[in-house]
């Protein structure tokens, strides 16, 4: 088997005594330097340990911590479904989709009416890491307008528009259909609410519809509607990517 696909992930001692719910990391790191803590029965002491989750057995004052296990789905989202943990209006929202006991939360938005690539997870820093401005997720759009795109306009969103009050960019365009320009492939890295459909308002195009295609290069490979488990693989990828 191809070793990669068996490529361990490994967190920081203070996180996974954190993640347990027994004390804020501050408080681990505390219990670290006391001595407090052993791993596989070695006292360990210094901060910036690691430790294997599967593996390795930690302990704290003798006792054996077992952390909250972190969850993590991509679902395909579907159209009319609303990309929070509750609704005060009563639509059906993302979580609902998804069949867990844990709670979890969804990793950014999409729209009511976007479909495609949505985050789920219950690991605040894994959403996090791909929601913080400064490590530029990509995302990728396919994107339908209601009017065919012109070249010059296409020049002045590579470089940059400006929407309420701040530049914006796509990093890439390109076109999904040789007969017509109204169908458009974007990848941007920003995360700002309606960014795709308020980009394009301000060349006076109106989004007809919006599928994100890939997020952090997680692409939608299940039905709309469907979801599945991220693969340790997957989620290696972005830890290695985007730095925890």
């Amino acid at each position: 088997m191809n070793q990669t696909m068996n490529k361990t992930i490994t967190t920081r001692l203070n996180k996974f005594i954190s993640d347990s719910g027994i004390c804020s990391r501050r408080k681990a790191e505390e219990m670290i330097l006391q001595g407090r803590v052993s791993v596989n029965n070695k006292v360990i002491d210094k901060l910036f340990y690691k430790v294997d989750p599967d593996k390795d057995k930690v302990f704290l004052d003798g006792e054996r911590i077992t952390p909250k296990r972190h969850l993590y789905f991509l679902l395909n989202k579907p159209m009319g479904v609303i990309t929070t943990t509750d609704d005060e209006k009563n639509r059906k929202t993302v979580v609902e989709l998804i069949k867990t006991k844990e709670k979890i939360f969804p990793v950014g938005r999409l729209d009511y009416n976007t479909t495609g690539v949505l985050l789920l997870t219950n690991d605040g820093d894994f959403s996090n890491l791909l929601t913080h401005p400064k490590n530029k997720v990509p995302r990728e759009y396919e994107v339908r307008l209601d009017r065919p795109i012109m070249d010059e306009d296409i020049d002045k969103l590579q470089t940059g528009v400006f929407i309420e009050g701040k530049r914006g960019r796509f990093n890439k365009i390109s076109f999904t259909s040789k007969n017509s320009k109204k169908f458009i492939n974007v990848v941007a890295t920003e995360g700002r609410n309606h960014f795709v459909k308020k980009m394009f308002a301000a060349l006076s195009y109106t989004v007809v519809s919006l599928n994100r295609i890939s997020f952090a290069g997680i692409k939608a490979d299940i039905p709309q509607g469907a979801y599945r488990q991220l693969t340790k693989l997957e989620i290696s990828g972005v830890i290695k990517n985007y730095g925890r």
